[in-house]
């Protein structure tokens, strides 16, 4: 039998991480998690530490020739739990590393990155992004972003490996991140009052934005990687702009807890100020095969679900100790 491909997936035990090495593993591939710390549970494959942000280029260098991946998917660089000034730490120097390791290592893997919908910045209301619109980021995690998927591109165009960027819509599904708009209404969902009705605090609801669910990211993720197309930006969402109030309704409903939703400015955690996003899906289509097949009511359902697990194991190991 062929021995499996492998593949590296840098920040495999975040968010989108988790999901990009669930989907790589079905497709076949041997994979390796790498991230700064061990999860707190498995995530069903190899882990590597690495801290790509503060380790020398030579450490991973020498992580990359000791691996030796067919595929790399670069997946680090959230937005979350980072200040505006952490940006730059967080969303551009660890892909700069990386490419500075890949040029020491001599290797040439498939590189695929991950970019974020946020690099094209405020466009006009009923506008649809692509890979042809000019990005003009508004937001420091956006201008980060935007730096790590120009500089992706330069070196694959460049001749000096075989990758693509796929620029990420906003993402909705199970694990995203408490500190996320749909982690901190479940949180108030779940700290109801004693009447039992829970009280939801958020910014202004005005925005439309383009919603994903992260499971469909993960298999753009794996179209890209085994497919030869190279050079390429193309973009990942479901071609919709939904209103954020959307999302909020779904989950509220779903939970079945009688809630009391108030906005007001300054209620919440806001890295950007794009109040629309939508775009364009057909090239991935036409150059990956690719189609959103989750629906953003599954997306809130499921993020739910999740939800209740992940803090009930996390209630339960507290009372444990």
């Amino acid at each position: 039998m062929p021995a499996q491909p492998s593949a590296l997936v840098l920040g495999g035990t975040g968010f989108v991480g988790r999901h990009v090495c669930e989907g790589l593993d079905r497709s076949g591939f041997d994979v390796v998690a790498v991230a700064r710390r061990p999860p707190a549970d498995s995530v069903g494959d190899r882990f590597r530490p690495l801290d790509l942000g503060r380790q020398p280029v030579g450490e991973v260098a020498a992580v990359l020739a000791e691996t030796s991946p067919a595929v790399v998917v670069n997946a680090v660089g959230s937005i979350w739990g980072h200040s505006d000034p952490e940006m730059w730490d967080a969303a551009a120097a660890p892909t700069l590393r990386l490419l500075d390791a890949l040029a020491l290592s001599g290797a040439r893997p498939r590189v695929i990155h991950l970019g974020s919908v946020l690099e094209y910045g405020r466009v006009e209301a009923g506008t649809t992004m692509g890979a042809a619109t000019a990005a003009r980021p508004t937001s420091a995690y956006g201008r980060a972003k935007l730096a790590a998927t120009r500089a992706v591109l330069d070196r694959v165009r460049a001749g000096r490996f075989d990758g693509m960027v796929l620029r990420a819509a906003n993402l909705a599904g199970p694990g995203s991140p408490d500190v996320s708009l749909l982690g901190r209404v479940a949180t108030r969902l779940a700290q109801a009052g004693p009447d039992g009705v829970a009280r939801v605090e958020l910014d202004p609801l005005l925005a439309r934005r383009d919603y994903v669910d992260v499971r469909d990211v993960a298999d753009a993720v794996v179209a890209a990687a085994t497919t030869s197309l190279s050079g390429e930006l193309v973009d990942i969402g479901r071609g919709e702009s939904v209103p954020v109030r959307t999302l909020v309704d779904l989950l509220i409903a779903r939970s079945g807890v009688p809630a009391r939703v108030v906005e007001r400015p300054g209620a919440g955690i806001r890295h950007s100020t794009e109040e629309w996003s939508r775009v364009d899906i057909a090239p991935a289509a036409r150059l990956l095969g690719w189609r959103p097949r989750r629906s953003l009511a599954e997306a809130v359902e499921d993020f739910w679900h999740d939800f209740l697990r992940r803090h009930h194991t996390t209630d339960q190991k507290r009372s444990a100790h």
